[in-house]
């Protein structure tokens, strides 16, 4: 029996999941999660196999900060993102996370109960579409932000300035601004404006 644990913040989506993963014997879905904190906890109360991650929440921390917490227990379950977004950004953050594999929520019922299998396995689990971006960054290593980058520059594409950056990234103003010559060095660009442009235009940034 496959342990699950659903980590989304809105209950008709876990709902859902739960009722379409009921129809098979092998799974049973012993917990849920509305928040990353919560998903956390529950990693270390219920010892699932698989936790089946959102990316987005409605709190400050994101799956991806999630993920990486969980994988850095001791015995921790392997993570299946499950998400709405396929930005390069979401994608390279989750893998750089220890995420086991990453579903898009159009994925038919079949593909989301292998992947399960697949994740408690210990295998990789990609959408086909997901592995071909991967596959286009590695291809292409230039316009590859690092995972840290792309959390720099969402935020400067929400309008922070380099103090509110290093206060939620808990890095200093010396770091944002490396991390900021790097961003452009790679974009080809000279501003933040032009690097958030560049970014939206290569899909790196949603």
């Amino acid at each position: 029996m496959i342990r699950i644990v659903l980590a989304d913040d809105h209950p008709v989506v876990r709902i859902g999941i739960r009722a379409m993963l009921s129809g098979d014997p092998d799974l049973d879905v012993v917990g849920e999660a509305a928040t990353p904190d919560e998903a956390v906890a529950r990693s270390v109360e219920l010892s699932p196999d698989v936790m089946l991650m959102d990316l987005q929440f409605a709190a400050e921390q994101t799956g991806a900060d999630a993920t990486r917490r969980i994988r850095a227990l001791p015995d921790p379950p392997a993570v299946l993102v499950l998400t709405n977004y396929d930005t390069d950004g979401d994608i390279l953050s989750a893998v750089e996370a220890g995420a086991s594999g990453y579903l898009l929520k159009d994925a038919p019922p079949a593909e989301l109960i292998a992947a399960i299998h697949a994740a408690a396995a210990g295998e990789t689990a990609l959408a086909p579409a997901v592995a071909g971006r991967l596959l286009t960054r590695m291809r292409s290593p230039q316009v590859s932000l690092s995972a840290r980058e792309v959390e720099v520059l969402q935020l400067v594409g929400e309008g922070a300035s380099n103090g509110v950056i290093a206060h939620k990234l808990y890095i200093s103003d010396a770091t944002v601004k490396t991390h900021l010559v790097h961003i452009y060095s790679k974009l080809g660009v000279s501003s933040r404006t032009a690097a958030v442009a560049a970014a939206r235009e290569a899909g790196i940034l949603r």
